[in-house]
C-alpha cells in the first residue's frame, strides 16, 4: 500500500471514528497531495509524498512560531495537533545526536573549515540522514556550530 493510499484509507477510518480533528488534517493533506499530483501531471511517488508531508510540517512549525509570538496559544495548539497527525506518515525523526554525528562525518568527508563551504557540508549531512526525517533548520544550526 502506497503512502497516498494509506492516507486515503485513514480518512475513512477517521470518518468512522468521528475523529473530526484528524479527519480535517488528513483532508487538508489529501488536498495538498492532489494539487501536487495535478502540477506534476502524474501520480506521486512515496518519496514525493514524504517531501510534501515534510513541507506541511515545516509550514505548521512556522505557524506555531508566529502564533506564539502573537499570544495565540489555542491556534498554536491546533497546529501542533496537525503536526502530530502528519508526522505519523513520516519516517522516524533524527535525534539531535544523530544530526551531530552526521554533520561531524560530513565535515570530515568534505574537509570543510569555513562557513563558505556550508552548502557542501549541508548536502553531505542530508545525504547521511536519508531515510530519517531531519529538520533542515536543526541540521543548519549544527553545521554552523561545527564550522564556526
Amino acid at each position: 500500500m502506497s503512502l497516498n493510499e494509506k492516507i486515503i484509507a485513514d480518512i475513512t477510518d477517521a470518518m468512522k471514528a468521528k475523529d473530526a480533528e484528524r479527519l480535517s488534517t488528513l483532508r487538508m493533506v489529501k488536498a495538498n497531495l492532489m494539487n501536487r499530483k495535478i502540477e506534476k501531471g502524474s501520480d506521486l511517488t512515496d518519496e514525493e509524498v514524504q517531501k510534501a508531508l515534510q513541507s506541511l510540517v515545516k509550514q505548521r512549525r512556522d505557524s506555531i512560531e508566529q502564533y506564539e509570538k502573537a499570544g495565540r496559544a489555542e491556534l498554536a495548539a491546533k497546529e501542533a495537533a496537525e503536526i502530530s497527525h502528519i508526522e505519523a506518515y513520516l519516517p522516524q525523526a533524527a535525534t539531535p545526536e544523530e544530526i551531530d554525528q552526521a554533520v561531524a562525518e560530513a565535515v570530515a568527508e568534505t574537509g570543510a573549515t569555513t562557513m563558505k563551504e556550508m552548502g557542501a557540508v549541508m548536502k553531505a549531512a542530508q545525504a547521511k540522514l536519508m531515510g530519517k526525517s531531519a529538520d533542515g533548520r536543526l541540521v543548519s544550526e549544527a553545521v554552523k556550530s561545527k564550522l564556526s
